[in-house]
């Protein structure tokens, strides 16, 4: 089977032969032609001018890009990162009409908990490369074995090698029971959920799709968000955090509007030109990251570039738009759907008011205060992810 990219894997010609339950294994091996192209295109870019202001006021700096692109194009070795991916177990099955890719790593440990990870966007499966090997083995790494997992992870429809959408109406509920089907197909009767940004809404929709098989919900946060149908029921106090909110919470360029409006006139350049994708990923990771000057900071530059790399070799930088023009709700941007099906866990929690409101849709098991990060806490904080992790399942499982 040609697994060069999600686009070749879907032409058939390899597929096996079985039944629409089939599992067949996948390994990354991008065509040497795809890798040229990009190098090539990289030599070729046409550079804009840079315009006035400091930093990054106008967006990503012409001298920055140039230098992280010129990395990219000598300093970053795909081949290696290929590998590395590689090493974990990779499949394909057939989920609701669309081949879905998927990354299922067993743990040693007999008695390891199932637990299923949703990445976020702009992100991929890479999101959790970090955080696996300490989920599935903690023997290995110093900590208790009696807790471990067995983790799964897909790639959303539209995202790296799974199939994008066919037709309008993909949504988060979708996607959920997809995943429902693929732990069933796993043979994963009693499980945990995990996500963060995407994940986090998907994470909670699974409890609501199937409350008798998961354990507990972990987002990395989303949940307890006021909006202004709140602001009638808050204290003086609560009034001043939710005035200091609209700051940050209208910052940096607004994905959700832009890819509603027009996700297609976007996805030509991101898809002709690999400098126009990583200024455009570079930009939405900068944002967020609010506590470091730059994503580079706290997360690994090959790291960032792995991912980037998957979005250009996948040609996945228009099908992975989905969840802004349909996915998030009617008419634009909503928070994640709270549950109180099953317990739910928040790596990142918040102030009072936001336990307060998240209490209201949700059984809150555990509000931890003190974890610091970023937006993608997997790639910057990996330890401090999976003990939150551990700590929340410890409680519920």
């Amino acid at each position: 089977m040609n697994t060069a990219s999600r686009s070749d894997s879907m032409r058939g010609g390899g597929r096996e032969t079985g039944g629409l339950n089939e599992i067949r294994p996948f390994r990354i091996d991008i065509p040497q032609a795809d890798i040229d192209d990009l190098i090539d295109r990289l030599v070729r870019t046409r550079w804009s001018a840079q315009l006035p202001g400091k930093g990054w006021e106008r967006g990503v700096p012409v001298d920055y890009l140039r230098e992280l692109a010129e990395y990219w194009r000598t300093g970053f070795d795909w081949r290696a990162q290929e590998a590395a991916l590689n090493e974990f177990p990779q499949f394909i099955t057939e989920i609701d009409g669309l081949d879905v890719h998927f990354l299922h790593v067993r743990s040693p440990e007999p008695d390891a908990l199932p637990l299923i990870l949703t990445h976020g966007w702009p992100n991929s499966f890479v999101e959790f490369t970090k955080t696996i090997g300490l989920l599935t083995d903690p023997r290995a790494h110093g900590l208790d074995p009696a807790q471990a997992f067995h983790v799964v992870v897909p790639s959303v429809p539209g995202f790296a090698f799974s199939e994008g959408p066919k037709e309008t109406g993909m949504t988060v509920r979708r996607v959920a029971e997809m995943w429902v089907e693929l732990m069933d197909r796993l043979g994963y009767q009693r499980y945990g959920t995990q996500g963060g940004d995407l994940g986090a809404y998907v994470a909670p929709e699974i409890a609501l799709i199937a409350p008798d098989r998961v354990v507990g919900v972990h987002i990395d946060g989303g949940i307890g968000m006021p909006t202004e149908a709140d602001v009638p029921t808050m204290t003086p106090e609560e009034r001043a955090e939710w005035d200091q909110m609209q700051g940050w919470m209208s910052g940096g360029v607004n994905h959700h509007v832009l890819l509603r409006a027009a996700p297609q006139t976007f996805a030509h350049a991101w898809t002709d030109s690999p400098v126009g994708l990583l200024a455009w990923l570079m930009q939405k990771f900068n944002e967020f990251t609010p506590l470091a000057e730059l994503a580079e900071d706290v997360m690994d530059r090959d790291h960032l570039l792995t991912n980037i790399s998957l979005y250009w070799f996948t040609n996945t930088a228009g099908t992975s738009s989905w969840p802004m023009y349909n996915g998030l709700g009617d008419g634009g941007f909503v928070w994640p759907t709270g549950q109180k099906a099953v317990p739910t866990g928040v790596y990142a929690g918040g102030s009072a008011l936001m336990l307060r409101l998240a209490e209201r849709d949700n059984t809150i098991a555990h509000w931890p205060e003190g974890n610091t990060g970023n937006h993608f806490v997997p790639m910057e904080l990996p330890d401090m992810h999976v003990a939150d992790i551990r700590a929340f399942f410890g409680k519920v499982a």
